[in-house]
């Protein structure tokens, strides 16, 4: 556990002994919801669970933050002054354990016993949001950031297909570039470059190899493999937009240009797709979907979910396991995701609502078809943002070289040993 987030949690708990705030007055349950689902998409997908808890006739009270960063600060400023929310968003990754292990969220588990999530729910996501026998998260959905997008219209303009190896992606950024367009479309954040040198891991170094950098095996940054693969994506960073130009876009800009064919691919999470859907683009029309050349025997695992903080306000124990019942509700994991462009955690839904993309994503999670952890789920949270900062740092500098970049990550990797 990584010692700078034990502390601030610590003295949040520690602080949370501190008299509570007024219990909310109104009628029915009421909780509060911190989250940083905030992009079109994003809000539409939230508002299937803001709506199907208000029908109840509960209170929900946004807040919504930045980014994930933005709600770990929100979240523990409320629990230092004796305010808990009573649920925040959170990924259901390797750090997520580090929340049950200092006693701060309350466990769920009579709710998911009570529905029998053991029986709906893949093995993977179980593990995912229990620890030490008992489950503590309330996931919304999976999703999967090995995905490449692509704009019909560019490929079309370029003369060629959607890219089935790297030989075809550097080839199409090419062919893209010399029409005027933008070959690749990319935001302004480092984790967007991390996703996809993610890929070029997996390329490069097998599941195996992949598995073991993933869990911060330092010995094995030094492998010769590592320095290809950082060629390769910094050859990959001429056929994006420089720095000063993007660094004030979002993934979700970068998915708007791969609709309005501006730009011909993107490589990013299936939350691209909702984004486009809710741009009013079309998957097979407007663009196309398919996993990163060399990936496709894998899905890399991202678990969206909601947490409950323990708080001492009358009644919220009550609304919280509530609303976890409410989140796995199967209606509402179908219609979350169908907005959100991910796939509901539950395996016993009509897979016919679902896209090309869709269908092929589940097909991969019933058969546990290559179910990986992404970067951002397997390492604890501390080392995972050093890796994407050393990763981003390097795609966007020019001077840093593939050398300084290795031997950063290796020196990044020996700190957790």
């Amino acid at each position: 556990m990584k010692q700078a987030i034990k502390r601030a949690w610590l003295a949040a708990v520690l602080a949370a002994a501190a008299p509570a705030a007024q219990a909310f007055a109104e009628q029915g349950l009421a909780v509060d919801v911190v989250h940083f689902w905030v992009s079109k998409s994003e809000s539409a997908a939230l508002d299937v669970y803001r709506t199907a808890w208000a029908a109840s006739g509960n209170r929900w009270i946004d807040m919504p933050a930045e980014n994930k960063v933005a709600v770990q600060r929100v979240v523990s400023d409320r629990i230092a002054n004796g305010y808990a929310p009573a649920v925040m968003q959170w990924n259901a990754n390797y750090g997520a354990r580090e929340l049950p292990e200092m006693g701060i969220v309350l466990d769920i588990d009579d709710v998911a016993k009570a529905d029998h999530w053991q029986d709906v729910i893949p093995a993977t996501v179980l593990d995912r949001i229990s620890d030490k026998g008992k489950v503590y998260f309330a996931p919304t959905n999976i999703h999967a950031e090995n995905w490449l997008w692509t704009s019909t219209a560019a490929l079309a303009e370029a003369g060629v297909k959607t890219p089935q190896s790297w030989d075809d992606i550097f080839d199409a950024a090419d062919k893209i570039k010399a029409t005027g367009r933008l070959p690749i479309a990319l935001g302004g954040t480092r984790w967007e470059v991390s996703l996809i040198f993610n890929n070029i891991i997996y390329l490069k170094f097998g599941p195996e190899g992949y598995a073991r950098l993933m869990s911060g095996d330092a010995a094995l940054v030094q492998d010769p493999r590592m320095i290809e693969a950082l060629d390769m994506l910094r050859r990959l960073s001429s056929y994006v937009e420089p720095i000063e130009q993007r660094k004030d876009k979002t993934w979700a800009d970068a998915a708007a240009a791969v609709g309005q064919g501006k730009a011909g691919m993107q490589f990013m999470g299936d939350w691209a797709k909702g984004e486009l859907v809710a741009r009013g683009y079309s998957v097979d029309k407007d663009f196309d979907c398919s996993l990163v050349p060399g990936t496709s025997i894998a899905y890399f695992m991202v678990i969206d979910a909601f947490a409950f903080p323990l708080t001492n306000r009358e009644g919220t124990a009550e609304a919280q396991q509530a609303f976890a019942r409410m989140v796995l509700d199967r209606d509402n994991q179908v219609a979350f995701s169908r907005l959100k462009g991910s796939l509901p955690v539950r395996t016993d839904v009509d897979p016919s609502g679902l896209d090309r993309c869709g269908k092929l994503g589940l097909e991969m999670i019933k058969a546990r078809k290559g179910e990986v952890s992404a970067q951002s789920q397997a390492m604890p949270s501390q080392m995972s943002e050093g890796w994407i900062g050393v990763i981003g740092d390097f795609f966007n500098d020019g001077t840093i070289t593939a050398k300084d970049a290795q031997h950063r990550l290796h020196d990044l990797l020996m700190q957790d040993e």
